[in-house]
């Protein structure tokens, strides 16, 4: 065994951010072991199946095959990491961060840290949470000193579910380090990863970095999707609009309304800032709070707008047969966390419409977006009978101008279709 292969590196959850990394160590020489305690997940990457469509199994299988990826639910293969990265949910609870993922990883791996080991943070999260939250955890359950003893550091995710152009590898990766040290053996493991390493001078600007990236994204959603509703009852076509201000080839960049934001990202990062800011500081990120309560409602505008559109036919919700068009949070993946998707179909539910869904990307079994709604595939028939189809998502699947030419009414949240019989939002 090469010196490479030698470093051992445990992944810790193997979700969107998790697998992708570990299945790339594994890649390039490390010899990965990818933990997480779903017991059914595991089983299946053992056999060499993934449920990241980003992730095919054909990356998998020669990796297991040559002992390079193991993957585990079993604690005691984390014994004799070199390098451990935790890649766990960070969900918010009630609005508050709930870090319950974080610390039990880190207080699994404190019994496991040995000298010279170096424990890198992925999960989003707010800033100071490497430093204040996981080392003392690491410190307290190993008896050894951060710095001193073992490195940490903090490398915020880029994973884009569905991006075919920028992957994990092929996007610029912020690191950091508590120290130089520490930075020196993070930045090195990205380094053999990634394109580019972009390192910062500790993990609380690398935390920042995430925060911003995604609170830049979504205030500027919630802007163009409020100006989409003030556009529409003032008779003015924002998406031209938009299209026109983007041919400015300096001071814009274009961002476009939907049906509202969705991912493990947009609809929780900006309130870890948020949070943070109001705990340390006691005032209000203005920004997010706002940007928060635009996109949290457009579901509800997508409703009104069905709703006003049935009613100028003379058709009550109640009993009409609509069609969802996406389950998925966006475009051309399966990831369906927080997708407005799932309010759209409840708050459908709740006027006891008949509500079909289709998205190929989505296995229904899995999903917990889809209510009492009915999973159908997209077909003439079903265009036919829905009395309105609602698009959510413009997968690449959706053959558009079927749906433009068959169906009675169209209410398109992505402006992707265009037909007599099609509403933009």
């Amino acid at each position: 065994m090469d010196a490479a292969r030698a470093t051992k590196v445990a992944v810790i959850g193997q979700g969107y951010v998790g697998l992708p990394l570990a299945v790339r160590a594994a890649e390039q020489g490390y010899d990965v072991v990818g933990y997480d305690l779903d017991v059914a997940r595991i089983e299946a990457l053992q056999r060499g199946v993934s449920f990241i469509e980003d992730i095919p199994d054909e990356r998998i299988r020669p990796i297991l095959d040559d002992g390079s990826f193991r993957p585990s639910s079993d604690p005691a293969d984390l014994a004799d990491f070199d390098i451990a990265v935790i890649s766990v949910p960070t969900p918010l609870r009630e609005g508050s961060p709930d870090l319950s993922y974080i610390e039990a990883s880190a207080a699994e791996l404190a019994g496991h840290l040995r000298e010279g080991a170096c424990v890198i943070l992925e999960s989003t999260t707010y800033p100071g949470t490497t430093e204040e939250l996981m080392i003392p955890i690491l410190e307290a359950g190993s008896g050894l000193r951060a710095g001193a003893d073992f490195g940490v550091g903090y490398s915020p995710e880029r994973i884009d579910p569905g991006n075919k152009t920028y992957t994990l590898e092929t996007t610029p990766k912020v690191v950091s380090g508590i120290d130089a040290a520490s930075l020196a053996v993070v930045q090195g493991f990205y380094d053999r990863i990634t394109v580019k390493t972009v390192p910062v001078r500790s993990p609380k600007e690398a935390e920042l970095t995430k925060l911003l990236e995604n609170t830049f994204r979504h205030v500027n959603i919630a802007l163009v999707n409020e100006l989409a509703m003030f556009a529409k009852d003032l008779g003015i076509d924002v998406w031209e609009a938009i299209d026109a201000a983007e041919t400015k080839p300096f001071g814009f960049m274009p961002f476009r309304p939907g049906p509202g934001v969705g991912g493990h990202c947009l609809p929780i990062d900006p309130s870890y800032l948020s949070w943070r800011v109001k705990q340390s500081l006691g005032q209000t990120f203005r920004f997010v709070e706002l940007a928060n309560e635009v996109n949290e409602h457009m579901p509800d505008y997508v409703i009104r707008r069905l709703v006003a559109a049935l009613n100028d036919r003379e058709l009550p919700v109640k009993g009409r047969r609509i069609l969802v068009l996406g389950l998925a949070y966006k475009k051309n993946t399966g990831d369906d966390r927080e997708s407005p998707s799932t309010r759209v179909i409840e708050l459908l539910e709740l006027l006891q419409a008949d509500v079909a869904v289709c998205d190929p990307h989505v296995d229904p079994a899995r999903s917990h977006a889809m209510g009492g709604a009915e999973m159908v595939e997209l077909s003439v028939d079903e265009l036919r009978r829905a009395d309105a189809v609602v698009i959510l998502v413009d997968h690449d699947e959706f053959d558009l101008d079927v749906v433009a030419s068959e169906a009675t009414y169209v209410l398109d949240t992505r402006r992707c279709a265009s037909g007599p019989s099609v509403e933009h939002l």
